[in-house]
């Protein structure tokens, strides 16, 4: 039976070199890398590209500019994140162990203990950065940790998962701005629509594992194109125009104001179309053939989607350079995402 070792390694592995060629590597360097790697799959690390944006989004649906209680609710969001993550593979190991035995909990790579601590750890982290950033923001990251722990050890497969979920990135768009302001009532429609998203790819999720249904990325797929509509509809310039055609040919625009669209609403635009660019081709061969594979492709889609999603959120609040820092996290996580698997 194979045993850890004080320095780290495992007792009765074989050290020997590859047939083929001499392998210096000492066998803890090795073994340490193996554990760092287990370690990024089970917390999802590409994934984790896409929290800041929650809270950088609902800070500018306040109206607010970012400042450093900003930064201790994005510090909070990563950690309840991630300490989802490590409970999700704890209360799925027998799950696993038959349906992705190569997961690092089933393959023998971490021990479900590990995980477990990992999870109260990372819980307990998140609530005390939310705790600094003011009791508002608190108030929100307590019932977002409860959300987290009630989806992974109850509901995630139950009828009511994929809305607990969305619940969850809902909340963490709130914590930015109760956060930043104090306030979340300004958030609530970002945290909506992004909740709205987060329910699609969750539903998807659902399958991924033995396929299933088409149902489901065609509801996705519908989904992204009701989100963009949203996203990128402005009533509020079209009453404007006709309230200047209704003051006659002699009413002047206020200085400074051009005609047409702002800067933020074609920012907008654009990552709206970058939003359905990453979604729409995945969705669809989900939908044409909805096998494990192409619906792992599609929810891994839609989980790096989220970062065009909150950049539009963003944008439409006339946030225009947090807007362009979060999409900038979109190619860093597709670019992870090919070294470790976001589902």
């Amino acid at each position: 039976m194979l045993r850890e070792g004080s320095c780290g390694c495992l007792e009765g592995e074989s050290t020997a070199a590859p047939e083929g060629g001499a392998d210096d590597t000492a066998p803890c360097a090795r073994t340490g890398r193996s554990r760092r790697r287990a370690w990024a799959e089970l917390l999802r690390l590409p994934a984790l590209f896409s929290v800041p944006g929650d809270a950088l989004a609902g800070t500018a649906a306040t109206g607010a500019a970012p400042n450093s209680r900003t930064l201790l609710a994005i510090g909070s969001s990563l950690c309840l994140y991630e300490a989802g993550m490590a409970l999700n593979d704890w209360a799925d190991r027998d799950v696993d162990a038959v349906e992705r035995p190569h997961r690092p909990l089933p393959s023998g790579r971490i021990r479900p203990a590990a995980a477990l601590t990992a999870a109260c750890a990372l819980t307990g982290a998140g609530l005390a950065l939310a705790s600094g950033a003011g009791r508002p923001a608190l108030a929100v990251a307590v019932p977002l940790a409860a959300t987290v722990w009630a989806y992974d050890l109850g509901l995630k497969h139950t009828p009511a998962g994929p809305v607990a979920m969305a619940a969850a990135r809902g909340l963490d768009l709130l914590l930015g701005a109760a956060a930043t302001t104090g306030h979340t009532r300004p958030a609530l429609p970002s945290a909506a629509l992004l909740g709205t998203h987060t329910l699609a790819v969750t539903t998807v999720s659902r399958q991924e594992a033995q396929g299933g249904s088409p149902l489901a990325p065609l509801a996705a797929l519908a989904t992204t194109a009701l989100l963009t509509r949203v996203v990128t509809h402005r009533p509020s310039e079209h009453r404007g125009a006709t309230a200047l055609d209704h003051l006659g040919p002699g009413a002047t625009r206020p200085p400074g104001a051009a005609p047409g669209r702002n800067p933020a609403a074609h920012l907008t635009t654009a990552l709206a179309a970058a939003y359905v660019a990453a979604t729409a081709r995945p969705y669809f061969h989900a939908t044409l053939n909805p096998s494990p594979p192409l619906t792992q492709r599609a929810v891994g889609a839609g989980v790096r989607a989220t970062i065009p999603l909150q950049a539009a959120l963003t944008a439409r609040s006339k946030g225009t350079a947090t807007a362009l820092l979060i999409a900038a996290l979109a190619p860093l996580g597709a670019r992870f995402a090919k070294k470790v698997s976001v589902t």
